[in-house]
């Protein structure tokens, strides 16, 4: 069980740093330099292993060197009560700004991850304070959600707490550094990261300026029930790895022209009517080729599609058409995730679920708890208590308007690890309650044939900080993002990516591969 959840942590951990690759990328075009960094410390760096606050059992600072990937910095490192390790790491020039990052599945990530490290030394190149937080446990020690067996505290830190008692401590420790208050506050982050954004918007806005959440886990407690469906319908009718891929070949063939453009990309895939029991090979009764489905299998397919069913009615979004692509051939995407990959193995969706429910969800954990169990139409209560602890579904957003910050939240249609509906229920959902001004400091991007946090077959790369940076600093909120497909360090393509509900459409002339030739209009 243990090398599964472990499995699950790795994938996810690894999926959600991908958004990361095109930070500050726009730098040059931005409307402010938010690379201009001339404020210096007033004290020593190893003075603040005597910073003392309320919270802090231990902290430690050491001067790091320059190195060609990051400059010379001061790195204040502790634990918050009761084991919240924190980072804060300081530049020698500073720009005012303080950037933060979060966390992926059930967070607990070793600080001094290539991934995490790596986004660090890009924020203390452009004279960014940078923090971050494991929320309060070692997922090396603590696989999955087993870390409330040695402290039931340490789900309350995991769901909301630890980010916020993070956040807080690192700008006091930056002010007593420089002398001077944190000018604006960042957050840029993906998947669970998204979800730790989103409640900061909810609970404690007055923490950051600017919140950028990509293809957040907004409803954690509604993927966990969404993932026992799918891993039900799947063992009961399992799909090969071949299969997959002829499934995803038929998803591309039906909806690629939906749009009016055959480009390979499937533009919004709720315009596609796909339906694996009508649109692909049929096997003949009692065979069971690579080159079809049967009845069962076509069927298990479109529960994953559809989502989960509670009492006759819809109750949590499925995934969508174009999730299952191929983008390392000869896998589809779901392989691995949400299609157990050996006949031994967990999907890692259903591991990052079992472990929610074993863990999280009961009053008292279950370590035995069998998926198997769960009605559909009448356990699906027993997650509510988590929710109101861990999901991040308040769609009132009054506090943060009021405060002035800004939300910008990415999702790609092709996400594999998490429903893409979540981010679009959400917006809208916040939309309704916030009134039609909610787009004056909340918009949403839609990213076509992008996977989760990047990836995909789709243009996934695109500079979302510089332009949240502009809207908190300038007021110019983001019409586009200009996103581009790279392969083996060539831009292959280039698209806008419009602000919801508008659509990339092309003009009919020029390269469909060139974003000038595409405007964003009304669906």
């Amino acid at each position: 069980m243990q090398h599964y959840l472990k499995l699950a942590f790795a994938a996810f951990a690894l999926l959600s740093s991908r958004a990361q690759g095109q930070v500050f990328a726009d730098l040059k075009s931005a409307l402010v330099d938010y690379s201009k960094s001339d404020l210096t410390p007033r004290k020593t760096c190893e003075s603040l292993a005597g910073f003392k606050a309320k919270e802090i059992v231990r902290i430690n600072a050491a001067a790091i060197a320059a190195a060609p990937a990051a400059p010379f910095h001061c790195r204040v490192t502790g634990m918050l009560s009761p084991e919240i390790a924190f980072e804060v790491s300081l530049p020698a020039k500073w720009n005012g700004r303080f950037y933060m990052i979060g966390n992926g599945g059930h967070a607990g990530e070793n600080m001094e991850d290539p991934g995490r490290t790596s986004q660090r030394n890009t924020a203390l190149q452009y004279g960014f304070a940078f923090a971050q937080t494991n929320t309060g446990h070692e997922a090396a020690k603590e696989p999955g959600a087993s870390f409330v067996l040695s402290n039931p505290q340490k789900a309350i830190d995991y769901a909301y707490r630890a980010v916020h008692l993070t956040a807080v401590t690192a700008k006091e420790i930056t002010k007593n550094y420089y002398g001077k208050e944190v000018s604006k506050s960042y957050w840029n982050s993906c998947s669970n990261g998204g979800r730790q954004g989103l409640i900061e918007a909810q609970r404690y806005p007055e923490d950051f300026d600017g919140i950028i959440a990509n293809a957040p886990w907004v409803d954690q407690t509604g993927f966990t029930i969404g993932a026992m469906w799918n891993q039900k319908a799947l063992s009961e009718a399992p799909v090969s790895a071949a299969k997959m891929s002829m499934l995803a070949a038929e998803v591309m063939k039906t909806c690629d022209a939906v749009d009016g453009l055959k480009d390979g990309l499937i533009d919004d895939p709720r315009k596609c009517a796909f339906d694996a029991r009508r649109d692909v090979p049929s096997c003949r009764p009692g065979t069971d080729a690579a080159d079809c489905l049967t009845e069962a299998q076509a069927a298990a397919i479109m529960k994953v599609y559809s989502g989960p069913v509670s009492n006759g009615k819809p109750f949590f979004p499925g995934y969508m058409p174009g999730s299952e692509a191929v983008v390392n051939a000869p896998n589809s995407s779901w392989m691995g995730m949400i299609v157990a990959a050996t006949a031994t193995a967990k999907p890692a969706d259903f591991s990052l679920a079992e472990g929610t429910m074993r863990y999280l969800v009961p009053a008292k954990p279950d370590p035995d708890y069998d998926y198997k169990s769960f009605n559909f139409d009448r356990d699906v209560a027993l997650l509510d208590n988590w929710s109101k602890k861990a999901d991040a579904k308040n769609p009132d957003l009054s506090k943060f308007r009021k405060e002035g910050g800004k939300l910008l939240m990415t999702y790609g249609w092709a996400d594999q690890i998490l429903q893409p509906m979540m981010g679009v229920n959400y917006f809208e959902a916040a939309v309704a309650k916030n009134g039609p001004a909610t787009t004056d400091f909340f918009r949403l991007f839609m990213v076509p044939g992008m996977a989760h946090c990047g990836g995909g077959i789709g243009p996934d790369r695109f500079d979302s900080m510089t332009a949240i940076v502009n809207w908190v600093e300038k007021g110019k909120a983001p019409d586009t993002l200009l996103a581009s497909r790279v392969v083996d360090g060539q831009v292959q393509r280039t698209r806008p990516l419009c602000a919801y509900p508008q659509v990339a459409r092309y003009s009919g002339q020029g390269s469909i591969d060139d974003a000038a030739n595409f405007r964003c209009v009304a669906p």
